[in-house]
């Protein structure tokens, strides 16, 4: 659903579905009147990108628990105690990357960024790191790998012990900052959460965490905005949240919004040269006619162009 747009900015005002695993805390939230939204938490995500034949490729997997970053999301999770601790580093320096995030305290800015290569490493095995500036690791997909994997994503070792121990160092030049999101008021969890792009690098593969991941693919971005109102994502993930939903019902508006812009990109190096002011969006949760949605004034859907529709 779509409000008029503002001219003179260029926004829209737009209503996204509420999946229903957040209706209870919607009606709770409204019944009860005002109360003090639940304490955030601090995470980073990072949305992985690949060209295809059929348009660019990113890859999504499925989050049981009724996630802040939606049951069908990009790799990502909440920020940890070690996340700001030394780390081999490449790319751009904290005090860059502060004014890219507009977060003054760089110990935060080097958590963020931590997180975000941590946890697509621990989720797709996909690590953004190198021997130096212009190096990446690459066949991450052997067995010792998966058990690395496997003991970060347990806390019985940190990210910072396995480059130390390789010699490699976080390409963070690697990734690109999208936006950030904050969680509704209303939700009983809560995340604060600064999204990254990269694009895959080459001799690397995602694969699911053993033991841990349920389902996980490349999906062509335009095929999925292109199929939004079917239940094609959903059937396919094969979830109790998300089969037989269509797309803003298994997801957030977050993810909603990437999704649309990266189907109207002409490439991965297109998508990650554009120049973007990074955005905070806060979803407000309203009521039409009954009906609960999720509020939120977007730009429109390409870079610089548009897509004429909301949900």
């Amino acid at each position: 659903m779509v409000k008029p747009r503002n001219p003179s900015t260029g926004l829209l005002r737009r209503l996204f579905d509420l999946p229903p695993t957040q209706y209870d805390a919607a009606e709770n939230w409204v019944s009860f009147g005002n109360r003090t939204p639940r304490t955030v938490r601090r995470a980073s995500s990072v949305v992985l990108i690949r060209d295809s034949p059929k348009g660019v490729e990113t890859y999504l997997g499925y989050r049981p628990g009724g996630s802040p970053l939606g049951s069908v999301a990009f790799p990502g999770g909440s920020l940890e105690n070690v996340d700001d601790h030394d780390i081999p580093w490449y790319g751009p320096s904290l005090s860059e990357w502060s004014k890219r995030l507009g977060i003054l305290d760089q110990r935060l800015v080097k958590a963020h960024i931590v997180c975000a290569i941590r946890e697509l490493f621990e989720e797709t095995g996909v690590l953004l790191a190198g021997t130096d500036e212009l190096s990446v690791v690459e066949n991450c997909d052997s067995e010792d790998w998966m058990a690395v994997r496997e003991a970060v994503a347990g806390q019985d070792k940190t990210l910072a012990d396995v480059l130390a121990k390789r010699g490699l160092g976080l390409r963070t030049d690697l990734l690109r900052p999208l936006s950030h999101w904050i969680s509704p008021n209303f939700a009983l969890r809560r995340f604060d959460t600064r999204y990254f792009a990269a694009a895959l690098p080459v001799r690397q593969e995602p694969s699911l965490l053993r033991g841990k991941g349920v389902w996980a693919g490349w999906k062509v971005a335009n095929e999925v905005i292109a199929q939004r109102h079917s239940t094609t994502l959903g059937d396919e993930a094969d979830a109790s949240d998300t089969r037989g939903l269509p797309l803003s019902k298994i997801t957030t508006p977050a993810v909603e919004v990437i999704l649309e812009k990266i189907a109207f990109t002409r490439g991965t190096v297109a998508y990650l040269s554009v120049r973007r002011e990074l955005k905070s969006y806060h979803p407000e949760l309203v009521q039409v006619d009954g009906k609960f949605y999720l509020d939120v004034t977007t730009t429109t859907a390409a870079e610089g162009g548009g897509l004429g529709r909301g949900r």
